[in-house]
């Protein structure tokens, strides 16, 4: 969390978190970090369309609003909090129109405005 809230800071959305984003940075300690920004952006200057892994998918994204903003990393951090702690993906939807089905019938509709 502390690492998204610096991300944030300096505006950068990283755009693809998922637990294989998150490394332990010793072998034996419990210190971590947030890896792999290859799908990473500036607020700003938003580029990408097609981001973010599918199970950790923020509605937004699927839904195509845009800008898009650093909700989405928190969105991703969320599912990643629930799978650490069930073991499983909270949304293992197996295509785009599953995933947005699943988190509905866990959260309700999208709001009218969004759609």
């Amino acid at each position: 969390m502390s690492g998204l809230k610096y991300m944030k800071t300096l505006g950068i959305i990283h755009c693809d978190l998922k637990p294989e984003n998150i490394l332990l940075k010793q072998k034996d300690k419990s210190g971590i970090v947030i890896a792999d920004f290859g799908s990473g952006t500036l607020d700003e200057e938003i580029v990408y369309t097609y981001i973010q892994s599918r199970f950790y998918r923020a509605p937004e994204i699927m839904l195509g609003v845009f800008p898009y903003t650093q909700a989405i990393d928190m969105w991703s951090m969320g599912c990643i909090m629930i799978e650490l702690f069930t073991g499983f993906p909270l949304f293992p939807g197996t295509n785009e129109r599953e995933q947005l089905q699943l988190i509905i019938d866990v959260i309700g509709m999208v709001p009218q405005k969004v759609l």
